[in-house]
């Protein structure tokens, strides 16, 4: 039998959360509900979820400051963060992406958008399975045993982040508008904002260590990879 996409929603309304659940069981998909942080974070240890929807206001931690958290622990760094929240000023939605949200979902939603985020995002975590290698500079990828190194180093990247590197080293040199990037790393994700790309490419950037300033902003363009290595990466993160 097919395993069913585990999803944990951490959400204390419980009106709301047992809608989303009885939704995601009718659509293939296998919820766990839990009402705070502390009740998150038992059933994290116990069973590592495929998605974490995660409400903004909790009692107690913020949904936030988890998303921090775990972004920071390696058994949970990669796992998708959907932020489900009535915050919907563009300045919560950045510091729920800047806290390691994988997608931002304002109450109230549709379920059909909740189901359609969620199969992005599984998607992403599921890059395709593709045997090529790259190297740019020091940099390489090697697409077939999901392995980047720097150096010789190998480096820890996340999966979106994989994806956008290598999308980015198959192209070295060329300048990739935010709207080509999201194009071909989201794919048909229609509800993913242009912000979400710049906070990818500053997760990728931490990922890449003393390779970061390889990855170049071009002040009014998009992002770029190059070989060089002696790159002003303050004037490139301020133009991000």
């Amino acid at each position: 039998m097919k395993k069913l996409p585990r999803i944990l929603v951490v959400e204390d309304e419980p009106a709301i959360a047992e809608l989303i659940a009885v939704n995601l069981r009718h659509n293939g998909f296998a919820p766990t509900v839990v009402y705070d942080g502390a009740a998150a974070r038992r059933e994290i240890d116990a069973v590592l979820p495929d998605v974490i929807l995660l409400d903004w206001m909790l009692p107690g931690e913020s949904g936030a400051a988890l998303a921090r958290q775990w972004r920071k622990q390696e058994r949970t760094k990669t796992v998708p963060i959907l932020m489900l929240t009535a915050r919907s000023d563009e300045s919560d939605k950045v510091q729920g992406l800047d806290a390691g949200a994988d997608d931002y979902i304002t109450k109230p939603f549709s379920t059909q958008e909740l189901l359609a985020r969620i199969r992005a995002v599984l998607r992403r975590r599921a890059p395709e399975i593709v045997s090529d290698s790259v190297q740019v500079g020091d940099l390489a990828l090697d697409a077939a045993t999901y392995r980047v190194t720097f150096r010789d180093q190998e480096l820890k990247l996340g999966p979106t982040e994989f994806k956008l590197l290598h999308y980015l080293m198959k192209h070295p040199e060329r300048v990739h508008t935010r709207g080509t990037l999201l194009d071909k790393i989201w794919g048909d994700h229609v509800f993913i904002e242009e912000r979400t790309v710049d906070v990818h490419v500053k997760r990728l950037r931490e990922s890449l260590g003393d390779a970061s300033p390889m990855v170049e902003t071009v002040r009014g363009a998009g992002y770029r990879i190059t070989a060089r290595q002696s790159v002003n990466q303050g004037n490139s993160d301020a133009a991000a």
